[in-house]
């Protein structure tokens, strides 16, 4: 006879609601469900119905489980969601997942490769970010659900990732279910707040009334309305609270014990003692356990200890049984339906429900429960060589069980400490807080110092600081005050790139006090680069001498000597870190190098660069490696324009699994594909990465990619666009970031100028250069090195020809978009000069950057053609053709419009913007053919007289003259034979591109 229930009962709105969900899911338009109950109020029941109608639905369904031992093990409930589907079905195999499988790696095996790639750990972000794209893969036809049960006993960084999954899963094909308990922690906080979030719908299971538990109790002995007595139906009722899983308990031993028995006719219950829940809870599985064998009785009891989930080998240690009479007593225990073996590993098993076990130690005396734990731990001790970080956590929790705190402490802290090597800084902080409760007073301070590491690794830099603060003084120079100043360092570093740069001060001097007058080598390296590259960050306006607000002010000997300080220290530090072993304090070093040489030139920028590289592959430092490919890659596009090494790097990153440094260089790439004029792939790029950059809290790739959105809308001219991009940029801090030279120079005057508006444009420039001048700036595409003194030029500065010169002797004056900018001004000087030769050389250097940046060519043309009139020199007219019909295209009016005022001023006549022109050839477009005088250039291939033609065109013979003599100028034609046969050449031409032989008859124009 079945004590459990077939059906789920009173539980009619919760199953809607998944339905729902599971539809919805089906449709793309993903939730998140928060089932929140005591233990035993039925969750898991909801969730198995649930992953059932995914089922029917034919959805994959992936199905994961916390611990329930206390044991803290990363990720274990998304390790075996992934292994639940993917044993079975294997891993998918799907293009679009190829840069996330590095991220994925360790949660399904499948993707783990021969080697990981050392010094680098998948941060949560990027995990999670990884897994949200495998579940829309997974569910792109039909949806995929992802159940996770018992939350509350998840792992920090499981939590960490189901927040971000939940907060981010509308949208995609996915349903995402978690069940725990209302008890009070991280869990609980994660589902609260999604609810109020509106990111997820949270559910409380309440307990079942007494209808829903006499509904259960007849499913539960398949019997019929009115065949069990109303007696056993209140027994049940009042004994269970309404709990379904005390419910089914309960039951069982009212069968077992014969006091619930099948009569004639129905059901027959004895009398009842009124034993409160917890206490018939209890007694009921005590009055089970005293009807199994002795053996496994002790081994339930045994396991138990254990807690809600035990390995086979841990077992077997504290039983001392061999295989054959350990296997026969858990198969015992399965039968009686007291435990099952676990489904998501082959050599483990778990109590039907974590009360059982609590119930089964809870039959114990105290001192038999300690007595038990200090059993199990000793011999989990001595049978294990060296022991792993899950049996170090079990040992640590049944010595804290047996009263042993400062061993369960010093446990702790080991694996804490272990986890903390290995990047999962969350689960390390809590295992590390759990160590520093129980720690003795001589083990407390360490323990902080490494738990203040943590947390400030998983991001919590306040909890980081106060406790580091609250330590007690330590002599300078003593062991302890070392180790201490190498977390001050640590968290230092993890402000610097948070841009905390008051945290970061206050932590460098701290550690500099502890560290003394006569720090190590090693140590004082790893404070200067933190100190170099907080250098680099832009101090707030108020912070700095009024002075240095002026556009035009130079940098004072103060701000040069402190970065030529800054230089000296970082090189001494690559140098030392190198001899000393310190590999990545050594790359950090080369990297801040390369920044402060830029100012001398990008050779000695790229040999620090490669010399980062190489220290990163002889480590093996694949994050390191990475980062210099891509720094190299951003150096070679600057001068280049040409975004092949950028490729290359962004390859390397996807490889490594490296999200943030991959969506860094799709800001790049972005970037170069807007000077390129290449809008389409700039705003794929664009789209693909922006959103997931912020997901990944990414601050500044999402800075930078927002700038390059804006960026896109203000070169094409759209200037709601860029309003819309910089306003959003603006939201996410960028005007107090180091992109402010860009924002200003590329992006708002590059729209001025779209727009015609050449003071505003030169406004914004100026703005830039103000800018750098109070901050060092490393971003030499501003304008300041090419679009400016070009502008300045134009409107006859008196300084221009100085100004031309400081920016050619620049570095930026090496990067090719500023090259093109300089040769214009060369040019519109050397005109002005009265030297047209010269000035015709510098325009045809410049035209070689032409193809690279098509858009800005066009636009130096529309402004150098502006110079070349006013002092006669140069092609002006056709420039202004050229820009006028590239702009007209592109729908830039303002600057198509200006092209056209120009040119009548020059005396030209301009056509008329009539329907039809997008049947002209370019060159003929160029040279100022009309439609109208198109149509007559047709008819010319079959060379007829000036009548025929205007009787095909329904015009005047005159009016057929006029635009004969116009044709033949535009095209430079001797006479008409000469237009006519150009005619006839063009016929030819576009027959044979249409793929007919011989010169087609041309279509009449209408």
């Amino acid at each position: 006879m079945r004590a459990t229930s077939s059906v789920i009962v009173g539980r009619d709105a919760e199953v809607g609601l998944l339905d729902q969900a599971l539809d919805s899911a089906g449709r793309g338009a993903g939730r998140a469900v928060f089932l929140v109950g005591e233990a035993g109020i039925g969750k898991s029941r909801l969730a198995g119905e649930c992953a059932l109608r995914a089922y029917d639905r034919d959805m994959p369904v992936l199905r994961g489980r916390a611990t329930s031992t206390g044991l803290v093990v990363p990720f274990r409930p998304l390790v075996e969601a992934l292994s639940s589907r993917f044993r079975a079905a294997g891993a998918p195999d799907d293009p679009e997942l190829d840069p996330y499988r590095p991220a994925l790696a360790g949660l399904v095996p499948e993707w783990r490769s021969g080697t990981a790639a050392p010094g680098y750990t998948i941060s949560l972000v990027e995990l999670a970010e990884a897994l949200l794209r495998l579940l829309a893969v997974l569910g792109r036809e039909r949806g995929c659900v992802i159940l996770l049960e018992d939350l509350h006993d998840s792992d920090t960084e499981t939590i960490a990732v189901v927040e971000y999954v939940a907060d981010n899963v509308a949208g995609l094909p996915v349903l995402l279910v978690g069940t725990l308990r209302p008890d009070p922690g991280p869990a609980l906080d994660l589902a609260l707040a999604a609810e109020l979030r509106n990111t997820a719908a949270l559910r409380e299971l309440t307990p079942l009334d007494e209808t829903a538990v006499r509904d259960m109790v007849e499913a539960c002995l398949d019997a019929g309305p009115g065949e069990v007595p109303p007696a056993a139906h209140r027994h049940l009722a009042q004994r269970a609270g309404g709990n379904p899983y005390l419910v089914e308990v309960l039951l069982a031993d009212l069968l077992d014990t014969g006091r619930l028995s099948r009569a004639e006719g129905g059901w027959r219950i004895a009398d009842q003692g009124g034993a409160s829940v917890p206490t018939g809870a209890v007694r009921s599985w005590a009055r089970r356990l005293s009807r199994l064998d002795e053996p496994v009785r002790e081994l339930l009891l045994l396991a138990a200890t254990l807690g809600g989930r035990f390995s086979v080998e841990a077992l077997r240690a504290v039983t001392g049984l061999d295989d054959r009479a350990l296997f026969a007593h858990l198969r015992s225990a399965s039968e009686a339906g007291i435990i099952a073996p676990d489904g998501a590993a082959h050599d483990h098993y778990t109590f039907r429900h974590v009360l059982t076990a609590d119930a089964l130690r809870a039959s114990l005396p105290p001192a038999e429960q300690a007595a038990l734990a200090r059993r199990a731990a000793t011999a989990i001790e001595e049978s294990a060589g060296e022991l792993t970080g899950e049996q170090r956590q079990l040992v640590a929790t049944l010595r804290l069980a047996a009263g042993d705190k400062v061993t369960a402490s010093r446990q702790f802290a080991q694996v804490g400490q272990e986890l903390l090597d290995a990047g999962a800084s969350g689960s390390a902080a809590v295992l590390l807080e759990r160590a520093r409760g129980l720690a003795a007073d001589e083990d407390r301070d360490a323990i902080t110092v490494h738990l203040a590491i943590a947390e400030a690794e998983s991001g919590r830099l306040d909890a980081a600081s106060a406790l580091l603060d609250d330590l007690p003084p330590a002599p300078a120079g003593t062991r302890a005050a070392q180790e201490r100043a190498q977390a001050h360092t640590q968290v230092a570093w993890v402000a610097t790139m948070a841009e905390q740069q008051q945290e970061a001060h206050r932590r460098i001097r701290a550690a500099r006090a502890l560290l003394g007058t006569a720090p190590r080598p090693e140590q004082e390296a790893a404070l200067v680069v933190v100190e170099g590259h907080l250098a680099l960050l832009p101090e707030p306006d108020g912070a700095r001498d009024s002075r240095h607000r002026l556009p035009d002010s130079a940098p004072t000997p103060a701000d040069r000597r402190r970065l030529e300080e800054a230089e000296r220290s970082a090189r001494a530090a690559a140098l030392t870190a190198e001899e000393r072993g310190r590999p990545v304090v050594a790359c950090r070093a080369w990297q801040l190098l390369a920044l402060l040489s830029r100012a001398r030139g990008f050779d000695e920028a790229d040999a620090c660069l490669v010399r980062m590289l190489e220290v990163a592959e002889k480590h093996r430092l694949a994050p390191c490696r990475a980062e210099a490919l891509v720094r190299l890659g951003t150096n070679a596009f600057m001068r280049t324009g040409e975004a092949t090494s950028l490729e290359t790097a962004r390859a390397a990153a996807q490889e490594l699994g490296h999200l943030a440094l991959l969506q860094t260089t799709d800001g790049l790439l972005a970037m170069q594909s807007v000077l390129g004029a290449r809008w389409d792939r700039a705003r794929e790029i664009v789209e693909r990465s922006l959103e997931a950059s912020a997901r990944l809290q990414n601050l500044s790739a999402h800075r930078y990619l927002l700038l390059v959105d804006a960026t896109l809308a203000a070169h094409q001219g759209r200037a709601r666009e860029q309003d819309r991009a910089l306003a959003r940029f603006r939201r996410a801090g960028g005007e107090e970031s180091m992109l402010v030279p860009l924002q200003r120079g590329l992006c708002q005057a590059m729209g001025a100028l779209m727009a015609e508006d050449r003071p505003r444009a030169r406004a914004e420039l100026d703005a830039a250069l103000a800018w750098e001048r109070r901050h060092p700036s490393f971003f030499y595409l501003s304008g300041r090195y090419g679009l400016r003194p070009l502008l300045r030029a134009l409107d006859g500065d008196a300084d221009s020809r100085d100004a031309h010169q400081e920016a050619l002797a620049s570095p930026g004056g090496q990067l090719a978009w500023n090259r093109m900018f300089l040769s214009l001004t060369d040019a519109v000087l050397r005109g002005r000069a009265g030297d047209p030769d010269g000035a015709r050389h510098a325009v045809a250097e410049a035209a070689r950057s032409a193809a690279l940046f098509p858009q800005a060519w066009h636009l130096a043309l529309r402004l150098t053609a502006e110079g070349a009139l006013a002092d006669s020199w140069g092609e002006p007219v056709a420039w202004l053709r050229t820009a006028e019909e590239y702009f007209h295209e592109a729908g830039v009016q303002p600057v198509a419009g200006a092209c056209r005022a120009l040119m009548r001023q020059a005396g030209v006549s301009v056509p008329q913007r009539r329907g039809g022109r997008e049947r002209i050839p370019a060159e003929l477009r160029t040279a100022g053919v009309t439609p109208r005088e198109y149509e007559v250039f047709v008819l010319l291939a079959e060379r007829p007289g000036n009548q025929q033609i205007a009787q095909r065109l329904c015009i005047s013979p005159r009016t057929v003259e006029k635009h004969m003599a116009s044709l033949m100028a535009k095209t430079g034609s001797a006479d008409r034979s000469a237009l006519c046969k150009l005619s006839a050449d063009r016929a030819e031409d576009q027959a044979k591109d249409q793929g007919r032989p011989g010169a087609a008859r041309p279509v009449t124009p209408a």
